[in-house]
């Protein structure tokens, strides 16, 4: 066969070989919002070079193969003996290693922490997502264990580590440890209080032996697990350890790996305590108010990895669209193209920047900011609801930009897809989400106060917003059906913060753009409907990745 048919012609270059934190200008503005000047210049350089490893074509292939060749568990050695382990593919511990180096674990002692981990994260989850699970539990099991103190003295320093261990032996002779969770049971889901799994005191202070059954255990190749378990006084958070400190396996029998939509390079399984050791974490009976802020955490993360996802979405349709020729000229210069790409990158900026402000709260929050406290309790679920939902058909509306090519596995386009409802999904669904949402306007008046205070910083500067505040105040008014309603008032919730943040920081043209088709009408259901007149010409350039 001739090889001139075979001449490759109008295809772009791979988007590899670039800066994932220097293509980004939305991101890299909120770092100069958020981080003061004397810790700004030490997160540019170490975001450089994340960006640049994860713009590699090497961690590429990592995240390739991680998905390629999922985990796969040995519940037997050949001898017959029981040892419940799972195998990962070396690029799952590269991938896990470089993200433990990059800090993501370690935001809660450091200036700055959170903004400066939730940029890492942004950046190092656009590699492969499914390795982010381990790395956002073991971050959020730090505000658990400080419910008791000698704890979290103990597994602090270790969870905080930026040195990755893969080896399963006794934490103290670790450098650096990983936390999973263990919360859900097939009766209950997300009613955690349905739970049956038993807890039985010892003679040892704190100490108990765990029997029942968990739906979903993630990462469970992690050191620690945060287990809930009914106690003689009710529902109580516990500290498993996957090695007992002599060094002999604590019971935990991983009964089979879920088969999983996507998330698939992370094993999420299964498991059976029986006699498992355990030591309790706060008072019994008050198990989920100890865990309340590890959900919290990880709920931020969902945010992150769903923000993440949307941003590597628009660069690999902007970037294909920039190369790609089509009826006599660029993709990205056709005016319906066009303006598909510039709404999809206004989800993705708004997604972005909400999630960056959700992350600087939680620095404030930590040195006593109570207001921020208050705003992060009412502005997490709602962020949580609106950005994991609106992933899903975002991301599906950029694959389409790259044709046949983007429904083929090797685009990576599909495993982003996949990879989409997770986060709407975990650590409590989109009901779950609008009925918190609910609790806290009912029971925490300052939460409400908070968020009314931020969006109120925008007063004036755009009337659809000004329009859209008083509607929200109007049916806040109006509690006949609220729970019925919920979903509805954490959208407009969101969007109204979304829509205040975006007019007092981005451009002209996004905030402009953002509150004619999100708040003012003025825009279809499906991406690619913004009004015409914008200058989605700008919008479209600022998300291209400078490659």
């Amino acid at each position: 066969m001739s090889g001139s048919t075979h001449t490759v012609t109008n295809q772009p270059p791979p988007l590899a070989g670039y800066d994932v934190f220097a293509a980004d200008r939305v991101l890299g503005e909120g770092l100069e919002r958020h981080l003061d000047p004397e810790v700004l210049a030490e997160a540019r350089a170490d975001l450089t070079v994340l960006g640049r490893a994860a713009g590699s074509s090497q961690a590429q292939e990592w995240g390739r193969l991680a998905n390629a060749y999922p985990p796969v568990l040995r519940t037997h050695d050949r001898f017959g003996h029981r040892v419940d382990e799972v195998e990962f593919h070396p690029s799952w511990h590269r991938l896990l290693g470089k993200g433990v180096s990059a800090g993501l674990t370690a935001a809660w002692n450091r200036p700055g922490g959170h903004v400066r981990r939730a940029a890492a994260f942004l950046v190092w989850s656009q590699v492969e997502a499914g390795h982010l699970c381990p790395l956002s539990m073991t971050h959020a099991a730090v505000p658990a264990l400080r419910a008791q103190p000698e704890l979290a003295a103990e597994w602090e320093p270790r969870l905080t580590s930026t040195v990755y261990d893969m080896e399963l032996r006794p934490a103290d002779q670790k450098p650096g440890a990983l936390f999973g969770m263990a919360m859900t049971e097939k009766q209950g889901g997300s009613d955690v209080r349905a739970g049956t799994t038993r807890a039985t005191p010892l003679a040892e202070d704190g100490a108990y032996t765990l029997t029942g059954h968990k739906w979903f255990c993630s990462a469970p190749m992690s050191d620690g697990f945060l287990v809930l378990a009914q106690a003689g006084a009710g529902l109580t958070c516990f500290l498993v350890p996957r090695v007992l400190p002599d060094g002999a396996r604590n019971p935990f029998a991983i009964q089979r790996l879920k088969d999983k939509l996507g998330n698939r390079s992370n094993a999420s399984a299964e498991v059976e305590f029986d006699g498992t050791w355990a030591r309790r974490v706060g008072e019994e009976g008050r198990g989920v108010r100890t865990i309340i802020g590890m959900v919290a955490a990880t709920r931020l993360d969902c945010v992150l990895s769903a923000a993440s996802l949307m941003r590597q979405a628009v660069a690999q349709a902007v970037h294909h669209c920039t190369y790609r020729e089509a009826f006599g000229g660029r993709l990205v210069d056709k005016p319906l193209m066009r303006n598909v790409l510039a709404d999809l990158a206004l989800e993705s900026e708004a997604a972005t920047t909400l999630a960056l402000r959700l992350a600087a709260a939680y620095d404030r929050a930590e040195d006593g900011d109570e207001r921020e406290r208050a705003f992060l309790r009412l502005a997490v679920p709602a962020a949580k609801y609106w950005v994991t939902k609106r992933c899903t058909p975002m991301v599906a509306e950029a694959l389409e930009c790259l044709g046949g090519n983007g429904y083929v596995e090797e685009s990576g386009m599909p495993r982003l897809l996949r990879e989409a409802p997770v986060n709407s999904l975990w650590e409590g669904s989109g009901n779950i989400q609008a009925l918190d949402v609910l609790r806290a306007l009912q029971r925490e008046p300052a939460a409400f106060n908070a968020f009314l205070m931020e969006v109120g910083r925008a007063r004036g500067a755009d009337h659809r917003l000004d329009t859209a505040v008083k509607d929200l105040l109007t049916e806040l008014g109006d509690l006949d059906g609220i729970e019925a309603r919920a979903r509805r008032l954490v959208e407009r919730i969101a969007l109204v913060l979304q829509g205040s943040l975006l007019v007092r920081y981005a451009p002209p043209e996004v905030a402009d753009a953002f509150c004619a088709a999100r708040l003012g009408g003025d825009g279809g259901a499906a991406f690619g409907t913004l009004p015409h007149t914008l200058a989605l010409e700008e919008i479209v350039e600022r998300a291209r990745p400078v490659h």
